[in-house]
């Protein structure tokens, strides 16, 4: 029974995934090509700074798959097996939790959908948002992938502590009153986290950079606007570029904004596709299984 229950939990990611494809290659690649665009225009003008001022220059690595490669293939195979992966640990929590709720079957898949989206994604995002290419330099990225990972863990862990108080308290104040008292607890708890973990403008490889070019201090690492930070002039093409003068600017505040909102709308659109296509998938197998005659578990099919 287990396994064809997280089998059609994979399936029902995998399904949903596609349709998240869809949606990000409509909505959110055109967002990523601008990122991409101003990434390139960007790294052109520290070029010929860094060069002026007879500093090092960074070389660019090889293109490793082309632009086609990395916005169908690549999109693609990222959003199916995120979302097969979701799909697979939704059916997994099913099967260990199901008969510990007094909730029908579909009931129970809609919860723990819900429980992932927000610890997965929604709690996270509120600490350190999804960025497109452009934002986040390369040598912070292993302290910024901890980071994240501790806001997942943090998320999943505070709201299944949300969850246990609410059913412990849930006899002796009733379920609204539990649930708001676990609700404030979560909040008060998750504020603190935010509050104690690092913005990513503020660490120390970003303060380590504070003197080149294109790095304003700033609390996050969206691009700042380039401008010229040494106290002399500096002849660019021909052009003199006076200290303090903007060269390029930063990062388009709307591209970002309109990422971040399509993102917000994939993961929904994933996990609530998830939640439907597995809740209609197990009343149907739970069902079969009756007309079958096969004894299934009451619990599986409250």
């Amino acid at each position: 029974m287990e396994i064809r229950v997280i089998w059609r939990g994979a399936l029902s990611g995998f399904i949903a995934g596609v349709i998240g494809f869809v949606f990000a290659r409509i909505w959110a690649e055109p967002l990523i090509q601008k990122a991409i665009d101003y990434e390139s225009g960007r790294d052109d003008w520290l070029g010929k700074l860094n060069l002026a001022a007879g500093r090092p220059v960074a070389s660019d690595g090889p293109e490793v798959f082309s632009r086609g490669i990395q916005r169908n293939i690549g999109v693609f195979s990222g959003i199916v097996a995120f979302s097969t992966a979701m799909g697979a640990l939704i059916a997994v929590a099913y099967v260990v939790l199901h008969g510990r709720f007094n909730v029908r079957g579909r009931t129970l898949v809609w919860m723990l959908a819900a429980f992932g989206f927000f610890g997965v994604y929604m709690l996270p995002f509120v600490k350190y948002p999804a960025n497109p290419p452009a934002i986040g330099h390369s040598y912070t990225l292993g302290t910024r992938s901890a980071l994240y990972l501790t806001m997942v863990a943090s998320s999943l862990i505070l709201l299944g502590l949300a969850v246990f108080t609410a059913r412990r308290l849930r006899d002796r104040f009733g379920m609204v009153a539990a649930t708001v008292l676990a609700a404030a607890g979560l909040l008060i708890a998750f504020g603190l986290i935010i509050g104690l973990l690092p913005s990513l403008g503020h660490l120390p490889a970003n303060k380590d950079h504070a003197d080149q070019f294109g790095f304003a201090r700033a609390a996050t690492e969206t691009p700042q606007p380039i401008t010229n930070i040494l106290d002399r002039p500096l002849v660019v093409d021909g052009q003199s570029i006076a200290p303090g003068q903007i060269v390029y600017p930063g990062f388009d505040a709307d591209v970002l904004w309109k990422f971040r909102w399509y993102s917000i709308l994939e993961q929904l659109l994933i996990w609530t596709t998830t939640a439907l296509i597995f809740g209609a998938l197990i009343d149907r197998y739970f069902r079969d299984a009756q007309r079958r005659g096969v004894q299934a578990e009451p619990e599986l099919v409250a």
